[in-house]
């Protein structure tokens, strides 16, 4: 596998993403650099890439090559994970962040400082809140060049600033450059002068750690004198991982430019530093999200009329003197209210999704993403209805709420998810005739593909009705054809 052999893969999913999810099956020797190119190759992803393969091959009677690819085929079959993933040995790791550690045992693969995406047992567990979702309206695109011109240079004691110039020299334009420990490196003066110039006449260097756990970080005044020489950190980036070609092969990005995008996680392919002090929630502000819940849900579930409310109350309702939790029926803990929350908290979301209420929208995915205690799923934006098995953006779709349809796409919902009935919410848009939402949704990637053209050519076609310009309009908009 070579850079020309990525990009070929690349093309073929972009000539093929009418597919709802894409398995690859590869050899294991080069896996891991693959599932990180095709990671920054596969621009605006929104359906699942894996890749897999076997440590024993399918021809012998004892391999692991079935499980594996049952593995990522229920997988690609019941979830939409929109990244380029890697599955082995019951395990769907980010493929930017996975490295080989065995040439021989059965798990080959591992994600050093990155949790895996699912775990396959008895049950398979998705670990939604690390998902990456698209959050930009753009359509996919596959970027079909890497540059060929960047290579890895592992330092060792006794290295010599010579060596480091003669690697450096043109056409080389970036160095993946792998520390000790923490981001250190020689401190004599022929090695850091040789990296000073080479950063100064346009060479991008990035330092990662050769330790397969942890970070370059500049905690040692060693590694300060990288930084001070022009070297980028590159954090917690595997020596698979394929950004500096990617980046590198933009002819629109400036040198400093890319310098400057090294450090920023576009793929999840590094760990964001975070300075944010977490804060455990309390019972008295779970009972208070919880009374915002309710008043939203009564507001958004109360009838249009014109005729006035009456409003009965006792008597010892207006008592000043009656203590307020004299009713309650019993105590609540901190972690019973938070889940009385995620209860609630999907049911919101798609009532607030169909009457088109953004700010009962913004008030469900802000406590979503301000959530500690994991009992909100992080999936929130993507939640299911029970019985529908609809998205929020289904219903917001459906119900031609134009606003939540524009928060939802950019807070991270999945274009490309089907309910139970196998339609997608371009599907809903375009048989209900809503033009504008069509439009946005082709925007941000969604197609009509699979059955939902099938259905479509019904609509259309099958029922005898005469249907008006404006609707064939809008199902052209959606991408249905005649033929």
């Amino acid at each position: 596998m070579d850079i020309q052999d990525w990009i070929r893969i690349a093309t073929e999913i972009e000539l093929n993403y009418s597919f709802d999810a894409f398995v690859i099956l590869h050899g294991t020797d080069t896996m891991a650099y693959t599932s990180s190119a095709l990671s920054f190759l596969l621009e605006d992803l929104g359906k699942t890439v894996i890749l897999t393969g076997a440590q024993i091959p399918l021809s012998q009677l004892r391999n692991d090559a079935v499980d594996n690819l049952m593995g990522a085929l229920t997988i690609a079959g019941h979830y939409i994970i929109p990244e380029c993933c890697l599955y082995f040995n019951h395990t769907l790791f980010r493929g930017n962040r996975v490295t080989k550690m065995s040439s021989y045992d059965l798990g080959a693969f591992d994600s050093p400082n990155f949790p895996p995406l699912v775990n396959v047992g008895i049950d398979i567990v998705v670990n939604w809140s690390d998902v990456i979702r698209q959050t930009s309206l753009r359509k996919f695109r596959a970027h079909k060049q890497l540059s060929p011109h960047v290579a890895t240079l592992r330092l060792f004691p006794g290295i010599s600033g010579q060596t480091i110039r003669a690697f450096c020299m043109p056409p080389i334009r970036g160095v993946v450059l792998e520390t000790f420990g923490a981001g250190n490196a020689p401190q004599r003066e022929d090695v850091v002068d040789a990296l000073k110039e080479a950063c100064d006449r346009g060479v991008v260097v990035v330092a990662i750690s050769q330790c397969a756990k942890g970070s370059v970080s500049d905690a040692y005044e060693t590694g300060r004198t990288l930084l001070k020489a022009g070297v980028i950190p590159g954090n917690d980036m595997t020596p698979e991982a394929t950004k500096l070609s990617y980046l590198l092969s933009k002819d629109e990005l400036s040198t400093q430019k890319v310098r400057d995008l090294i450090g920023t996680p576009l793929r999840g392919e590094l760990t964001r530093t975070l300075g944010v002090v977490v804060k455990q929630p309390t019972i008295d502000k779970n009972l208070e999200n919880i009374e915002q819940l309710l008043s939203k849900f009564v507001r958004l579930s109360r009838p249009t009329s014109l005729i006035p409310a009456i409003s009965v109350s006792s008597p010892e309702s207006g008592s000043q003197t009656a203590a307020p939790d004299t009713a309650a029926p019993w105590s609540w803990t901190a972690a019973e209210a938070a889940t009385t929350e995620a209860v609630l908290f999907p049911y919101l979301i798609h009532l607030a999704a169909a009457k088109d209420d953004v700010e009962s929208l913004d008030f469900c995915l802000e406590a979503a993403s301000q959530d500690t205690s994991g009992i909100i799923p992080g999936g929130i934006v993507n939640c299911l209805e029970a019985g529908s098995g609809r998205s929020p953006l289904h219903v917001a779709a459906l119900n031609g709420s134009a606003r939540s349809v524009d928060l939802l796409l950019r807070s991270g919902a999945l274009v490309h998810l089907r309910d139970a009935l196998g339609h997608t919410a371009l599907y809903l848009a375009a048989r209900q005739g809503h033009e504008s939402i069509v439009d946005v949704l082709v925007q941000a990637g969604a197609t009509l593909a699979g059955s939902d053209q099938h259905f479509a050519t019904y609509f259309l076609k099958g029922t005898g009705k005469k249907i008006d310009s404006r609707a064939l309009r809008v199902w052209a908009k959606a991408g249905w054809s005649a033929s």
